[in-house]
Order: structure tokens, then sequence, then C-alpha cells
């Protein structure tokens, strides 16, 4: 009974630091935010998420909602009062030419406005969400691993400048009793594409019969935004202050990923094959087309540059110090096709 009585008290002790303990969420309605907030409301924690506007995709889920935005700094002070961690998902992810400096205030301004905010309100601890984009591409397909530094000056396109530029400093923000943790999440895909994601885009065009070429060069690194949530969550209760965790899984070519959706849907896979040079040619046309009809790209010559780059991380690191276990992308492809006939019209 001894034994029994002591796990009682220590459950209760846990429940109630979680009872207590505030989690703040900034990107809440983006593809991986909303699937850490559903992660934290499963795992009972206090939660309460900064928006700019509100959304009915909030109405199920059980937290409190304040109006904030990350170029504002004195809306974030409001948001992380009495917050003990803070989550920042908050950004652009632009892989089209042009809004170079609106990409630039809020990826990196933005992230600015966020460390201050966390160190006037006392934030214990922040948990920043940067990329696989803010590693410079090792050659010979070698591995590439977590780095101690950034360098925007090194990369390519502006949201990989960004995500470096933002990742340097975090880290150098950390002292005085102030944590933070980088999470470096690859192509992220899954439920929840509330905002229509660049691979949400593709998804979706295939199931409606608009995706009429695959390609036959290249392959990136995908990985669940729900992996990605529990890496993270993991990460704010585990990780030592200053470390970074690669969050992936198995790497695709597109072709590979077109055919898991086909065999999802039952449809066949397109027999034209757009090849490398045909897709350099197209990509210039396709970005005007993008911006024009204001649609998520899909063909741009920064996404071509990416997908002959090298994607083989290794999630190593978080899977021994975190516990990370990536699901199959065939499980995400599968879920994320019934999330969006289960939540669109088609």
């Amino acid at each position: 009974m001894v034994i029994y009585d002591i796990l009682v008290i220590i459950i209760q002790r846990v429940k109630n630091m979680k009872e207590n303990r505030l989690c703040v969420i900034t990107g809440a309605s983006g593809h991986v935010g909303y699937a850490l907030l559903k992660e934290l409301e499963t795992a009972g924690e206090r939660i309460r998420i900064v928006i700019r506007t509100d959304n009915d995709i909030f109405n199920n889920v059980k937290c409190e909602k304040v109006f904030g935005d990350v170029c504002d700094r004195h809306s974030l002070e409001k948001a992380f009062d009495g917050a003990d961690v803070v989550f920042h998902l908050a950004g652009i992810i632009n892989i089209n030419t042009g809004n170079d400096s609106l990409i630039y205030k809020v990826n990196v301004e933005g992230v600015k406005n966020v460390v201050a905010a966390c160190k006037k309100c006392g934030v214990r601890r922040l948990v920043y969400t940067s990329s696989v984009d803010a590693f410079a591409p090792l050659p010979n397909n070698e591995i590439m691993r977590e780095s101690e530094s950034f360098n925007p000056d090194i990369l390519e396109g502006t949201y990989a400048k960004t995500k470096a530029a933002a990742t340097q400093f975090i880290l150098d923000s950390a002292g005085d009793g102030f944590e933070v943790v980088v999470v470096h999440p690859g192509a992220c895909i899954g439920p929840y594409d509330f905002k229509t994601s660049n691979i949400g885009e593709m998804v979706r065009m295939f199931m409606r019969g608009r995706f009429p070429v695959t390609m036959n060069f290249g392959a990136y690194s995908f990985v669940d935004v729900r992996d990605v949530a529990k890496g993270m969550y993991a990460a704010a209760q585990k990780a030592a202050s200053g470390e970074c965790f690669i969050l992936t899984g198995k790497s695709l070519s597109v072709d590979e990923l077109i055919q898991i959706i086909a065999k999802k849907c039952s449809m066949k896979a397109p027999r034209f094959v757009l090849k490398k040079w045909m897709a350099n040619a197209v990509a210039p046309l396709a970005e005007i087309y993008y911006k024009a009809a204001k649609k998520t790209p899909l063909f741009t010559r920064y996404s071509i540059r990416k997908l002959v780059s090298n994607c083989n991380f290794s999630y190593e690191k978080a899977q021994k110090e975190l516990g990370f276990n990536p699901m199959s992308p065939e499980q995400s492809i599968n879920d994320m096709v019934d999330w969006i006939k289960n939540n669109e019209v088609n």
C-alpha cells in the first residue's frame, strides 16, 4: 500500500504541474502548429494560442486565445505573460520569388520580438521551429546532422536564409535562466493542412485529376506533422538548452510520393514524366502564374534546386534523446488524403 500511495502522490503532483504550467503557441493555425495544439491538449497541458484573427478550427480545442502578431512585440508580451514554455512556429514558408522584405520581417525580426518578449515575461524555455533548409547541403550525399552554428550567407533562397539567421539568433539568445531548443523539420505531410501547404496543394490537385505529370529526378525528406509535434513536446520536456534536433522521416522522390497518393486514391499515376530540363524551363513561367493566381506554388526554381540537393538527413539524435520515431510516409499520406476528404468539398 505504501508504494501505491507514493505512486498516487507522484501522479497527482505531475498532474498539478501540468495544470499550473502554461504553454503558449504562435502559429497554431499552421500545419505543424495545429498538430502541436492537439498534442498538448491530449497531454493535458494548459494552452494559450497567439492568433491574428479567430478561426473556427479552434472551436473544439481547449485553449485560451490571445490576439497578437509576431511583428508586434507588445502584443507578444501580453500573450506570453505567465508562460513557462513558448513554442514559436509562426512564420512564412515561401518557395516562390518575391516578398523578400516581408519574409525577413516575419521570420527574422519576428523571432527577435519573440525572444525579447520571452525574456521580459520571464519565460523559462523557448522551443523554435526552424527547418532542414537552414543547413547548407553537404556534397556527395553525405549524411547531414545537427550543427552548432548557422550561416545564411552560404544558403540559397530567402526562406532558407531567414531560417538560418533566426536559428542562430535563437541559439545566441540563451542564458541567464532563458533556455532555448531548436527543431528542424523536413517537408511536412499529414492531416490538419488547413492553410494548404505546398505538398497539400499537390495532393489536392491529384485527387481532383489535375496533376497530369510526374518527375523522375530528385528527392526530399518528408515527415508527418504529428511526429514533429511529438518531437517538439519531447524537446520542451527533455532537451538540454541550446540543442538542435533534426526531425525528418524517409526521403522520397516526387514519383514515389505520387505513387503513394495514387494507390490511396485508387487512381492511376500520371504517365507523362517531366524531365529536369523541362521543369527548369517551365519553372519561371509557373512562378508568374502562382503570383498572378495567388495559388500555392509547386514548381519553382527554388523547389527544383532543393529536390536535387542533398536531403540525406539523420534523425538519430532526436531518436536517442527525444524518443522520436517517425511513421511511414504511406501512413502519413493516407491520413492526409482521408483528412482532406473529410474536411473539404472536392
